[in-house]
């Protein structure tokens, strides 16, 4: 099996949509305030860097 180097990859999605499905661990939040503060949390934990997709959906991802 190869292996895979975390460091370039997708951490975590926090959305406020339930419709979506992700092959990453997704987090709910109930409003945009919610939102910012669960990826702030993830991104601390993970060691990683928030982006904003602009659609709802903001992902941890590590450089």
């Amino acid at each position: 099996m190869p292996q895979v180097n975390i460091n370039n990859l997708i951490l975590a999605a926090v959305v406020r949509d339930t419709g979506l499905a992700a092959g990453v661990p997704l987090f709910l939040a109930r409003n945009a305030e919610e939102q910012q503060k669960i990826a702030a949390y993830l991104a601390r934990i993970l060691n990683g860097m928030v982006h904003d997709l602009e659609n709802g959906v903001l992902i941890v991802v590590r450089h």
